[in-house]
């Protein structure tokens, strides 16, 4: 039978959607400047649309690592790839903690502010108390098989959906109707994501005008060195450090990867959150030909252990307030805290403010008084967040891309296809199908 001519196929609407949000960021900026007490109470707009975002976050983590780990015939593949993501994850992180240190040093950003007692504590409260390792690590085990879900911890769920991978390993052919089934479910959840995500306009313009109503440019000029710094960091980051190694490693062109995964960047920066964006990854690196125990085990894997924009963040806003107290950190207590926030940023989750307990809890336990000064930073830590969630994304993805070509689970051809625009992603299922014989290539395939 002839392929279906491309004139019939269904037509993409969803760029409608983005252009929307578009929109909405700027919109919600004027309304942040000219009417700062309305826009303040526009935020339960955005805060309301994160959490349906949220809320899809451990059905499609445990959907995608069971169908992973259950295809895989071979459980020493999901020991290889999970042992290879995690020491990657932890060599990115301590380069990007020491970018971090070194540009902290030469910016030298919280210097001549003298923040003064009240102003430290401004905000303080906003501040989880941060929990230890141990607490950490016992975190990671759910009360119950089902609390992971209910609980919307994203480590309980990869604990659990590892778990029931694993068990669906073992059955064999016994353990196919239950693969199907969840097959099914993920078709489900992913057809709800693409529903909320007409929501997204509404969510933008709600969170952008909140947060510009309650700082204004006050906040912006004081804290624009610290803010700038971050933000160049970020880029030197991403686009020196991360553009080698997928160039050199995956013989892939950054901003070729970069320009596929455009609307999820759109994306993160309406919302702040690169947790908003994980299940379009997830999606996306299936669809560019990565396999899917190699993104079902690194993707979620990496949201709490690839953190690179936290990582940075972590040590400039350290240096930042201990300078802006008048109580700079000499050399050997920035060492002892670059070894303590490589275990903490492990357990700092990849949404909005997540950072600030982890940044508390490593003060509190090298120099206590600073820990004050920490409630400064909260004023601006939403316009931070931007770039710590876009460089901890961009983390992700590549970190996906290279172990999919270390242990070579990737499809090379596809890759080229894809990143030519040769294959585009399919918008409105959000799932990948170019290998299944169950759809139509016309559907996904360009003439």
């Amino acid at each position: 039978m002839a392929t279906e001519p491309p004139q019939t196929r269904r037509r993409d609407r969803t760029h409608y959607l983005y252009i929307a949000v578009i929109a909405a960021v700027f919109l919600g900026c004027v309304v942040g400047f000219l009417a700062p007490e309305v826009a303040k109470e526009l935020k339960p707009l955005g805060t309301g649309f994160v959490n349906l975002i949220k809320m899809m976050i451990s059905p499609i983590i445990f959907c995608t690592i069971v169908l992973g780990v259950g295809s895989v015939t071979r459980a020493a593949k999901v020991g290889k790839v999970g042992g290879l993501a995690i020491g990657y994850f932890l060599v990115m992180s301590t380069v990007a903690l020491v970018i971090g240190l070194v540009v902290g040093n030469i910016l030298h950003p919280g210097d001549g502010l003298n923040l003064t007692e009240s102003i430290a504590k401004s905000g303080q409260s906003q501040v989880k108390e941060s929990e230890s390792t141990t607490e950490f690590l016992l975190g990671i085990i759910p009360a119950t098989l089902v609390s992971a879900f209910t609980e919307g911890e994203v480590l309980q769920t990869l604990l659990v959906a590892l778990l029931a991978g694993f068990a669906l390993q073992k059955l064999g052919t016994k353990g196919e109707p239950i693969r199907r089934g969840v097959e099914h479910i993920q078709r489900l959840v992913f057809r709800i994501l693409a529903m909320i995500m007409w929501a997204a306009p509404v969510g933008a313009f709600g969170a952008i005008a909140a947060v510009v109503g309650e700082t204004g440019w006050a906040a912006l000029r004081s804290l624009a060195v610290i803010m700038v710094g971050f933000y160049l960091t970020c880029a030197i980051f991403v686009f020196v450090v991360l553009a080698l190694m997928t160039w050199l490693i995956a013989k892939i062109n950054l901003f070729s990867l970069l320009r596929y995964l455009g609307r999820e960047f759109l994306l993160i920066l309406s919302t702040s959150s690169s947790e908003s964006a994980l299940p379009r990854l997830i999606a996306k690196m299936e669809h560019l030909g990565v396999s899917k125990p190699v993104v079902g085990i690194t993707v979620p894997t990496g949201y709490s252990f690839n953190l690179d924009g936290t990582a940075i963040y972590l040590t400039m806003a350290s240096l930042f307030i201990a300078e802006a107290l008048n109580a700079p950190l000499s050399v050997g207590e920035q060492i002892s805290l670059l070894v303590f926030m490589i275990i903490a940023s492990k357990g700092a989750a990849g949404v909005t403010g997540a950072g600030l307990a982890t940044l508390a809890g490593g003060l509190s336990s090298h120099r206590p008084e600073l820990v004050d000064g920490v409630g400064f930073i909260v004023g601006i830590d939403r316009f931070m967040s931007e770039a710590r969630a876009l460089t901890n994304f961009a983390g992700n993805a590549v970190a996906t891309v290279l172990i999919g070509t270390w242990t070579s689970e990737i499809d090379r051809e596809q890759v080229h296809e894809v990143l030519a625009g040769r294959q585009p992603f399919d918008e409105a299922t959000l799932l990948d199908e170019h290998g299944e014989d169950t759809q139509p290539v016309a559907t996904k395939e360009s003439s």
